[in-house]
């Protein structure tokens, strides 16, 4: 019998970044967020549990009652100077550029392609034994994620939707990462 590996990602639970279309900061999570992350999501049974170093990503966590182990490699795309600023912000170039190139990163911050894989290299650190775990983490991480498990091209990233405290579940069983659901 193969060894499997179930993994749930959670993504962060709402900003006042999100709420406003900012790109994020280190910002903590807001009201919303507080009343959306509880100990009654149900995560079922969790043997060891990851979050990203961000502090919205670790409030999570703890909100969840969990005791997570931080991270780096599930910290969030970094949007360079584009960081705590909106949207409307960026030149439309700049954001038609960022939106349909994943190796391009106007922002001087991360390309889509390399978060990938960055988030492929801590899949694959997942691999070695039979677990159930989860990781708080970040929309763009979880969205990475799935492309890795689909082997979808990098450019398929942005059509990913994650909402806050969604919960993404994927299994690795063999050689490969499938997706299982998506709550």
């Amino acid at each position: 019998m193969s060894e499997i590996v179930r993994l749930t990602l959670v993504s962060h639970a709402m900003t006042d970044a999100m709420a406003a279309g900012r790109f994020p900061t280190d910002e903590p999570l807001n009201a919303v967020g507080h009343r959306q992350a509880d100990a009654s999501v149900d995560l079922g049974v969790v043997e060891k549990a990851y979050c990203g170093p961000e502090k919205r990503a670790r409030q999570t966590a703890d909100l969840l009652g969990l005791q997570a182990q931080i991270d780096a490699r599930l910290a969030d795309l970094d949007t360079g100077r584009w960081r705590g600023g909106v949207l409307s912000g960026v030149t439309p170039a700049d954001l038609v550029l960022w939106l349909t190139d994943p190796a391009q990163a106007p922002h001087g911050g991360e390309t889509v392609v390399d978060l990938i894989s960055r988030v492929r290299g801590w899949l694959d650190s997942l691999t070695s034994r039979r677990a159930r775990l989860v990781a708080v983490t970040h929309p763009a991480v979880i969205r990475a994620a799935i492309l890795v498990a689909l082997d979808a091209p990098p450019k398929s990233f942005w059509r990913v939707d994650i909402a806050p405290v969604s919960r993404t579940v994927m299994h690795f069983r063999g050689h490969n990462w499938t997706l299982r659901s998506n709550l």
